[in-house]
Formats: C-alpha cells, structure tokens, sequence
C-alpha cells in the first residue's frame, strides 16, 4: 500500500476535487479520465456507501483506494490548505467566473498570511503561485483560454490600459470584501507567452506591528531606541528586498507617534495607513519622487521624516540636509551590513564628514524562517554541516530539523523571525568615518555589537531554526 510519503499529487489532480468534497468525505484524488474518478478514501469509512454518493455528486463512476486515517489528514492538509485547523474554505476549481475566482483567490491568498500572488502563462499551462513565508507554493493551474478574462479582470480593477500588452504597467486595487479592506500592489509583466501579474498584498492594519516583538535581542533593542529617542541625525535600516526593513520602520514611527510631533513619510507603496502620520505616496510619472517630496516636507515644518529608501544621490543628499537641519530621518538602503552603509552613502557622493555628522545609528536585517513547535524533530548535530571554514562560539550538542504537520501545511516551518545587527554611531566611530576607516571591527567587538550571523547562529542554537535557514548568513561570521 502506498504512504504518505510517497504520494505527490499535482496540480491537475488536486483539482478533481473540491476543499469542500476533499475534507468532508475525506478523499484525494488518483486520477480522473473519461467517465471515471479514482480516489484514495480513509479505510475507516465505508467504501461502497462513499462510492454511490460521490458517484452521484460528480456523475462519474467511482473507484476508490484505501488509505490510513492518519495518512488521509496528513495529504488533506498538505494539498487542500485551510486558513487553520478545523476551518476550511471552498476550493477555487473552475475560472469561468473571473470576478468569483479573483475574489476568493485573494481571500484565500490573506487568509493564509501570504505577501504575494503570482499569476502565469506558459506555452501549455498557466498557473498560479503564492508566497508564504516567503517561499512560493504552486495553488492553481488554469485553462489558457481562460487566462486573459483574469488579466483583463485585474487591469480594469487597476486602472490599466486593457489594451496594451507589450508594456509594463503598473496599478493599484483597494479590495473590499467580508469585512475585509486592504489594498493590493498590481504589477503586469509582458512575458515571451502573455502577460505575467504579480498582487502584492498590502496589510492596512498596523494594529499588530510590535518593535519590541519583531526579533531584536534586549541589547540590540537597547541601542536602537537610543538612535530613535536622538532629537536628529539619520537611522537606516539596511538588508535585501523582502527583508522586512519597512515593517521595521513602521514600527519605529508606531513608537513615535505622538501628538506632539509632525511626522511625515514618503513611501512606494503605502504598506500601511497610520493615524496621525502624514504618508504620501511616490508618483514618480508625475514628478513625485522621494527627493522631490523631501524638498517640500522641509518647508512643512516636521520633526521626524520618513523616506521608504535612499536609492539615488539626490535622496541621500536630501535625507543628509534634512538631518543637519534638526530632523530626525528614518530610511532603508541596500548594503548586506550595517557598517556596509556607511561605504554606500560615501559611494553615492555624501563626503565622509557629512555621513559622519548625521549618521546615528545603522542596521541590518534579514528575516528567518521559525520551525514548527508542533513538529521539529532533535537530531545529533555533525559539525562538518557548518561552512568550512565557520568557527561557531560554542558547541551545538544536537538540532533540531523539520517535519512537516497540519499546522504547518507541511512545509516545517510556522512564521518567521527578523535578526538584526545595531551600531549605534558615537563620537569614536564617527571619527573613524571621518578619516575614512571602514576596518572597525575590533571597535565593534569592544561595544560587544552582535553580528547578523552572530543573532542567526543563537536562533540555530536555541532550536528555534534549522542550520539550512541560516547557512548564507553564516559565510559573514
């Protein structure tokens, strides 16, 4: 008989059945041709009872496979995802209905706390992805034929241009539905066999954004409120896209939001909407760039200003005479460190007096994904697994490694954790900026500045990750 393990099911299979059809009579699909449907079915039912209703449900004759209980919940939950245990949700099956497939694919897409959805031509297949986690997984193939309804659908939602499908294009949805309002980044791509869509899901509720539940360590935190309680100078948050730096950011303003301060931030896109906070949103097709808008922000009187990122010299230019003038500036930059930022800005043209002067704290973030607490498994660690030359700071007796359960639809992993490294900039390093030293890792060691790697080996150590999830960070050490 076959396992669980054993069984992959695609695509094409999954949609033989609905979520609905799958959970209540606890069956997955084998196959379907013809007139015929063949199912696994949990060995504890009656198999000659489930066969006649199904029959009559999808008007196909039935075959069925027997399976153990056990196995049938571990594929259910695997390939027919529910927004939490217990609770389920009707599979999308037939496009037919571009508004009805749409609706329910972003409800599901928000439901299971997903960032993205990507939907996609191919020459023989189109299909769609969503990223949870940041780690995509495959939900839907659909018909080509029906494929550009749902493009056309989504452009008219946007605001785009129908017509054209040689050009990028670039749009907004505000999605309501079920008490639910939020609004989705729309980006269409001309791809080599159609248009290819990718939906950000953007969260309007800043309710749950915590600073001091987003993973930094009692030290770390301690120096980072020091640079926001700082009246003025430059706080960036440095690391890949994707990295949760704006999340962070928002977090901060969350925690300076006073009705004695003006605050005011320029974004692409608005991620969040914050009471209190005036957010404008970056139109660079009009003129309305970050540097433009920091211009104007200056003549309306702020105390704390907030650009999305420093991606050019005339931004960096602006958020530096912003900070000489008594602001406070919150940013984000692209360097793979903390210190990392400080060659960035002086590449960008600012003079390494002018960064020293302004900057007042820098930092670096990446986001890691957290084991199952459900589900882990310790295991004997083999130290040959660490980077070659990678010298841990203690010893790892045993690790733990994911399984895969219902709660976490089988993938090991339940949610993420950010790690950071903070360097606080005081008198000595500003002076080592000054006279153009990048080479300050001993003064680092001295202030006790915990590394990226240094915070991602103590979740590996902790068991609150695998060694897999923290093995790039690793190389830096």
């Amino acid at each position: 008989m076959s396992t669980a393990t054993e069984i992959v099911l695609s695509p094409d299979q999954v949609h033989l059945l609905t979520k609905e059809q799958a959970w209540h009579y606890r069956v997955l699909p084998l196959s379907g041709t013809g007139g015929k449907l063949t199912l696994y079915y949990d060995e504890q039912l009656s198999p000659d009872e489930l066969a006649e209703e199904l029959s009559i449900l999808t008007g196909k004759d039935i075959e069925l496979t027997p399976l153990p209980a056990i196995q049938i919940s571990r594929l259910l939950s695997k390939y027919y995802l529910k927004e939490s245990a217990g609770q389920g949700s009707v599979q999308v099956q037939s496009t037919t209905d571009a508004d009805d497939f749409l609706q329910r694919l972003i409800l599901e897409a928000k439901s299971l706390k997903s960032s993205d959805i990507h939907i996609e031509t191919y020459e023989v297949k189109c299909r769609v992805r969503i990223r949870i986690d940041g780690m995509m997984v495959e939900r839907y193939l659909l018909k080509r034929d029906e494929y550009p309804a749902i493009v056309n659908k989504i452009k008219i939602l946007a605001n785009l241009d129908i017509a054209e499908k040689r050009l990028p294009q670039d749009g907004r949805i505000s999605f309501k539905q079920q008490e639910q309002q939020f609004d989705i980044r729309v980006s269409v791509l001309p791809t080599l066999h159609g248009e290819k869509i990718v939906l950000r899901l953007l969260s309007n509720d800043a309710a749950n954004i915590d600073l001091f539940k987003l993973g930094f360590s009692e030290f770390d935190l301690e120096n980072y409120l020091q640079g926001v309680k700082r009246p003025n100078g430059i706080l960036l948050i440095s690391g890949p896209t994707g990295s949760g730096k704006t999340t962070t950011l928002y977090a901060t303003l969350k925690l300076l939001n006073k009705e004695t301060r003006n605050i005011l931030t320029i974004e692409d896109p608005v991620e969040y909407t914050l009471e209190g906070i005036n957010q404008v949103q970056l139109k660079e097709s009009i003129g309305l760039g970050f540097a433009s808008a920091m211009r104007t922000f200056l003549r309306q009187d702020p105390d704390v200003i907030m650009v999305g990122e420093i991606r050019d010299p005339e931004t960096a230019n602006m958020a530096i005479r912003a900070a000489l003038t008594g602001h406070l500036v919150l940013s984000t930059i692209h360097t793979n460190s903390a210190w990392g930022t400080v060659s960035r800005l002086i590449d960008m043209g600012i003079p390494p007096f002018l960064v020293a002067s302004t900057l007042n704290t820098t930092a670096a973030q990446r986001l890691v994904r957290l084991l199952c607490p459900k589900c882990k498994k310790a295991e004997a660690f083999d130290t040959k697994l660490y980077p070659r030359h990678f010298k841990p700071v203690r010893a790892v007796q045993k690790h733990f490694v994911h399984q895969g359960c219902e709660d976490c639809f089988y993938t090991g992993y339940r949610g993420r954790k950010a790690v950071y490294e903070v360097i606080p900039v005081d008198q000595e390093l500003a002076l080592e900026i000054k006279n153009g030293n990048m080479y300050i890792q001993e003064l680092l060691k001295e202030r006790r500045i915990q590394t990226l790697s240094e915070n991602a080996f103590n979740l590996f150590s902790e068991g609150q990750t695998t060694l897999e999830e923290i093995y790039p960070l690793l190389f830096n050490y």
